[in-house]
């Protein structure tokens, strides 16, 4: 169809109209099966490869400014076992949360001036990258957030992630430091270790 093979794999409806395509048209192809709707408004080429994470991508380009985070980035790390129900996200603090109904989402607010530290990204499709914390970064906030998300999979996912050969435990520490959890960290460390 004219005017679809000038955008991205993954494209919004406002990147459509930039390009000078109508929504009727976007719609049209969506109907017609060229597109697939990812979520209001974010669309896929029908005959691009097939995303591994494609929550994680209609998310991204919903809110471009937000990073995985939480059950969501602890999923993709190997850090749970847990099936996250929602994609869990991060946006700075001060900032306006993303409203997204469809994939279900949960806004957490990260103070701004420690909101890139962690930050790596993850290809939730050939060549598509989005924004998502490293494990080390997870770990932390799991176990600054213990109290919302609960103690053991907080506990569970750092007993992983030491286990691992990746693991890197001054990072871990630096990180704690930096989110002012040290105290806590070195606490689970302790009882870990002794166990």
């Amino acid at each position: 169809m004219e005017g679809l093979g000038s955008l991205p794999t993954t494209f919004t409806l406002a990147e459509a109209r930039q390009a000078g395509i109508h929504p009727r048209d976007v719609y049209r192809w969506r109907d017609t099966g060229q597109v697939l709707e990812l979520s209001r408004g974010v669309f896929r080429h029908a005959d691009a490869p097939v995303p591994s994470y494609p929550d994680f991508l209609a998310v991204a380009r919903r809110a471009p400014g937000a990073t995985i985070c939480l059950i969501s980035a602890a999923s993709v790390w190997d850090l749970t076992d847990e099936l996250p129900a929602v994609v869990s996200i991060a946006v700075p603090r001060g900032t306006r949360p993303p409203q997204i109904a469809f994939p279900p989402v949960e806004v957490s607010r990260f103070e701004p001036g420690t909101f890139d530290l962690g930050l790596t990204h993850l290809e939730a499709a050939p060549g598509e990258p989005v924004r998502m914390y490293s494990a080390t970064r997870t770990v932390v906030d799991l176990m600054r957030l213990r109290h919302r998300i609960g103690e053991p999979l907080a506990f569970g996912a750092l007993r992983r992630y030491l286990a691992r050969r990746d693991a890197d435990r001054s990072e871990l520490i630096e990180l704690a430091r930096s989110l002012n959890v040290l105290g806590p960290l070195r606490n689970a460390l302790d009882v870990l270790e002794a166990s």
